[in-house]
């Protein structure tokens, strides 16, 4: 069951041509097998005892009609009227020859009717001539050699035949190939279009075509396309309003706070209250960066490399002892101020736990890898998918949306983050981008 898994085709093309080949190489099989075993086979029977027939008559003839005069009538009468080429070696005797067996059944049925025929001992030799079989046949007084015409032998209705059967067989796999590619060329189109609008691209509506359900499939993703992009809209216009909605009364009380006398009494309140309506608007700001995800930036090429470095840089500027190692070029195809979003994420979560930074990118098969390693107190592995979970606020009193939009950014990419134990002694963060 394995090695059937292993040799079958993997896609529908061939999965669907190998349904048609199969049915169709059987029917083949089946037919030759009735036309050799039956037609064919029948057909030299009767050839074949024909010519043994004729070799055995000119024998007893000769027999009868011993003299040498009787024996060149009987030999002429054989070219002329029988076809065969027949010459008699006087006082030869018959050599032993190893036997060459042929294609198709008429050295067996040759053989056969020479023994029916009781002619005595004989030798046959297909190969010396390809338009004819050599008889040597022993004789009382000689060797009787015998040139029978190969075409004598067999119906020369199998070289039409074979050619029919194998040209009508192609011709019907080749339509059906052209067919059944057709029809996948929708099933493609339409894989190609969910993947795209899976990572956020602006696929366009796909034209439905192929055979019905094909067609239906088609439609339905249209529909659904649409769908989802009007409640990405809608989502998007709420978002707006929440954002005003709950930023107005923030920046009121912040103003009143600002507005409040400067006085010792109430110093401390005040700084804490200023820091709460801060942590509320951070919250705020995080909440509405994690629902509207990429908004409608839209997937180009873009040097990885040069991003990673920019983030590098930017890091150190904020204090983080950060090294970066990456390829000189590395050209991906993605959104490129979500992907840096998402990466300055990732270091600003390594930064607040750990004291060294490694930055780090490589390009393996169809996929880039993009590492961020620390030397911070790490993760227990039984911890690192919650740490993934929106609203999960760390020791250090962040909104526990970091990780939670960095891993939104890449899956809707085609790729992942997961969390490993960093060769630096802390935690790795691991990006898989598909190229």
């Amino acid at each position: 069951m394995n090695l059937l898994k292993r040799v079958m085709p993997r896609s529908l093309l061939g999965r669907s041509l190998l349904m048609i080949l199969i049915p169709l190489v059987a029917l083949q099989a089946v037919t030759f097998q009735i036309f050799y075993g039956t037609h064919l086979d029948i057909i030299s029977r009767r050839l074949t005892a024909a010519i043994g027939g004729e070799l055995a008559l000119t024998v007893r003839l000769m027999k009868r009609y011993p003299s040498e005069e009787d024996h060149e009538w009987i030999l002429a009468r054989a070219r002329d009227e029988l076809g065969l080429d027949i010459t008699l070696e006087p006082g030869a005797r018959l050599a032993d020859t190893e036997r060459v067996n042929v294609l198709g059944p008429m050295d067996d049925d040759m053989e056969a009717a020479l023994n029916e025929a009781a002619l005595g001992p004989f030798t046959m030799d297909w190969t010396s001539d390809p338009r004819s079989v050599l008889i040597n046949i022993q004789v009382s007084d000689g060797v009787l050699h015998v040139v029978a015409p190969r075409k004598r032998l067999y119906s020369t209705t199998i070289y039409l035949f074979v050619p029919w059967v194998v040209g009508t067989a192609l011709l019907l796999f080749a339509v059906a190939a052209l067919f059944m590619r057709n029809q996948v060329r929708g099933i493609r189109r339409l894989a190609r279009a969910a993947e795209a609008f899976g990572r956020g691209r602006d696929t366009p509506a796909i034209r439905p075509e192929g055979a019905t359900e094909v067609r239906q499939a088609a439609e339905a993703f249209n529909r659904m396309q649409d769908r989802i992009r009007r409640f990405l809209a809608q989502r998007t216009e709420m978002l707006a309003g929440v954002s005003h909605d709950l930023r107005t009364p923030l920046t009121r009380l912040r103003l009143a706070l600002a507005m409040l006398p400067k006085d010792e009494a109430w110093r401390a309140d005040v700084t804490e209250m200023t820091d709460d309506v801060e942590e509320m608007d951070r919250m705020i700001g995080g909440y509405l960066a994690f629902a509207r995800g990429e908004g409608t930036e839209q997937a180009k090429e873009v040097d990885l490399a040069a991003m990673l470095t920019d983030v590098a840089a930017a890091a150190r500027r904020g204090g983080a002892n950060i090294e970066i190692s990456v390829p000189d070029k590395l050209t991906v195809s993605l959104r490129a101020d979500a992907v840096r979003r998402a990466i300055t994420n990732l270091v600003d979560n390594a930064r607040r736990h750990a004291g060294r930074i490694t930055l780090s990118a490589m390009s393996r098969g169809r996929s880039v890898l993009v590492n961020v390693d620390d030397d911070g107190p790490g993760i227990a592995a039984e911890r690192r998918e919650d740490v993934f979970r929106p609203f999960k606020s760390d020791a250090t009193g962040g909104t526990g949306l970091g990780l939670t939009i960095a891993r939104d950014i890449v899956r809707a990419h085609g790729g992942d983050i997961s969390l490993e134990d960093s060769p630096l002694g802390g935690l790795r963060a691991r990006v898989r981008l598909p190229v």
